[in-house]
């Protein structure tokens, strides 16, 4: 057993291991007649550009600042300089604040996909209850349906 493996055979025997995993927790489910409870909210309430209405500006005109010559003007340069470090700081703050928002989203997001797509696959359990055949048959297509595309992308990619 090597384990001087590249990046695109590891890849490999990940999504291996989880298709076989994915399949065989379908087949069961399809199997026992397994169902997912759609118990998602409804946000049925929100009404479309209600988020910020007319309170976003058109045009930004950016502050101008001259300080002038002499020492005066080296000191309220290096005042603006700290002034204007300290509010980089922050905004770099807020960025951090902002990557972490938007990666909670996108789990979020890949957590809905999944509970749809398993919600997709059990709506079929009430005709493969007690059908061993039938229940691999479907997880298999919606395993190579789920997984057949990561694939394609890495041989892809490792290809070209």
């Amino acid at each position: 057993m090597s384990y001087n493996r590249g990046i695109t055979m590891n890849l490999y025997l990940s999504l291996s291991i989880i298709g076989v995993i994915l399949f065989l927790f379908m087949t069961y489910g399809l199997y026992t007649g397994a169902g997912l409870k759609d118990n998602f909210p409804k946000f049925r309430s929100y009404k479309k550009g209600e988020l910020f209405g007319d309170d976003t500006p058109c045009n930004f005109d950016m502050p101008t600042s001259s300080v002038g010559d002499g020492i005066a003007g080296v000191l309220i340069s290096i005042l603006l300089w700290i002034l204007m470090t300290i509010a980089m700081i922050l905004l770099l703050i807020i960025l951090e604040a902002l990557f972490w928002f938007t990666l909670f989203i996108l789990i979020l997001m890949l957590y809905w996909l999944f509970s749809r797509a398993l919600k997709l696959v059990f709506s079929r359990s009430g005709k493969t209850v007690g059908n061993i055949l039938l229940s691999m048959t479907y997880s298999i297509t919606y395993t190579i349906l789920y997984l057949g595309w990561i694939f394609v992308i890495a041989f892809l990619v490792d290809t070209f």
